[in-house]
């Protein structure tokens, strides 16, 4: 039987904010192999995103506010174990589809053990823990559905959106961090958007957000799909609008940097893109 505290720490629905990368990359094949597709789909959002959660969770204990729970209970070993599985049924289904999708993966679990882990704790490290978030969250997940969801299960790396996707999720990236100053200070983490202050987290992830969307322009015009790229940015003027709401006021209240926005900020940001790069998959497959 699963404790409570086991299904709450695996934070499912958080899946939810990573998705926008699985369905650019699955717009982006030449022939989707529908099989190898619902595979990855669980891969990613069924089990190695939770089991990921859940070993930050176990290794964190947190005890206020975390990405997409108020009040997080306490987790017990039974949480470890439950992400050991999770992750080893993870590997043995990527191998179904391709060793180098195994390899995809189990590379994302190592980096996912290194950021947690209180042996090595990358996330202790401000720099390298935004680099490794935004690559593997990004970049490498790209690359692993680009590959492992093509009939062809091609072996190479498109550049542009490779980059494209690894800005996308370093753009959002410090905003998760704005609201737990205290905390990981607590726990002796310096985060990036600490560094940054209230006012530099929010230049510098528009600063970001603005060059995700001068790579999928070069890369939409490149491929004669313009109208993509406008797609992505009327789906993201919601996002715009909230985040200079919110930006605004911040500057005014540190206290507005808060969980309650910070989770308004990720839901509709998740909710846009998600739209935008499943209605030009609509468009370019069906």
């Amino acid at each position: 039987m699963l404790y409570a505290s086991t299904i709450q720490l695996l934070r499912f629905k958080f899946s939810f904010f990573l998705m926008p990368i699985f369905w650019f990359a699955l717009s982006q094949t030449d022939r989707i192999a529908t099989t190898h597709a619902m595979l990855m789909f669980i891969v990613l959002h069924v089990l190695i995103y939770p089991a990921s959660n859940g070993y930050n969770s176990y290794m964190d204990r947190d005890t206020e506010s975390i990405g997409g729970i108020k009040k997080p209970l306490m987790p017990t070993v039974q949480l470890f174990y439950i992400t050991i599985v999770m992750d080893v049924l993870a590997v043995l289904l990527a191998m179904y589809v391709s060793w180098f999708s195994a390899c995809c993966v189990l590379a994302f679990i190592g980096a996912s053990r290194a950021y947690s882990y209180r042996g090595i704790r990358l996330k202790k490290y401000p720099i390298i823990s935004f680099f490794v978030t935004a690559i593997f969250q990004g970049g490498l997940v790209y690359v692993l559905v680009y590959h492992s969801c093509d009939s062809s299960l091609p072996i190479s790396l498109h550049l542009l959106p490779f980059v494209a996707s690894t800005l996308l999720v370093a753009s959002f990236y410090p905003l998760t961090q704005i609201y737990q100053h205290k905390q990981d200070g607590a726990d002796g983490v310096t985060t990036l958007s600490m560094i940054l202050g209230y006012k530099g987290t929010f230049i510098f992830s528009a600063s970001l957000f603005f060059l995700v969307n001068i790579c999928l322009a070069v890369f939409f015009y490149s491929q004669l799909a313009p109208t993509y790229f406008f797609i992505f940015t009327a789906s993201t003027i919601p996002v715009l609008l909230y985040f200079c709401w919110w930006c605004a006021k911040v500057l005014k209240n540190n206290g507005a940097a808060n969980f309650v926005n910070t989770m308004r900020m990720n839901v509709i940001a998740s909710i846009c893109t998600n739209a935008g790069f499943i209605l030009i998959l609509l468009i370019e497959k069906f």
